[in-house]
């Protein structure tokens, strides 16, 4: 079985600007590359869980979203680095686009995202962590029976993340 580090995307991997979509606004948080690295050298699975709601509210399209993500891929290829998969719940149970209200197993605090990159990739989940920037991924952390979720406040994550794993 695999380990993995799982985390969340926005506030976490990269800054918070509320309903990222536009590749412009996207900025990298402090050490987020270089902790994806570290991962990657120390044969964890890197993959990311994010609620992206935006979605569901019509604020933006699926392919937004993974728009955002080929970004991402892109820019840590340069640096040597790579994230194994992105799971995204796009559901809101008050969203305006009809097709994505809904009430889901994907959106955290639920597990749903978790439960299907450990099925996917055989991770063990009780030897893999998750860094998260609220309650709510702290919870999907421990519903779905991980070592630890662990709380990222800001500053730089590779100082947080190097001395989890």
């Amino acid at each position: 079985m695999n380990k993995a580090v799982f985390f969340d995307r926005d506030g976490v991997l990269n800054e918070e600007v509320g309903y990222l979509f536009e590749i412009e606004k996207f900025r990298w948080v402090d050490g987020a590359k270089e902790t994806i690295k570290l991962c990657n050298e120390k044969n964890f699975l890197t993959i990311v869980v994010t609620n992206q709601s935006g979605v569901a509210r019509g604020f933006y399209t699926e392919d937004d979203v993974k728009k955002i993500h080929n970004f991402m891929q892109e820019e840590l290829k340069n640096f040597g680095a790579h994230i194994d998969a992105f799971y995204y719940c796009p559901h809101h149970p008050e969203g305006a686009v009809e097709t994505y209200r809904k009430i889901c197993d994907c959106r955290k605090p639920k597990a749903g995202m978790i439960f299907q990159a450990a099925k996917d990739f055989d991770i063990d989940l009780k030897n893999s962590i998750l860094f998260g920037d609220s309650q709510r991924d702290l919870d999907a952390a421990k519903n779905a029976g991980l070592k630890a979720g662990i709380f990222f406040g800001g500053g730089n994550l590779f100082d947080l993340v190097k001395l989890q794993i």
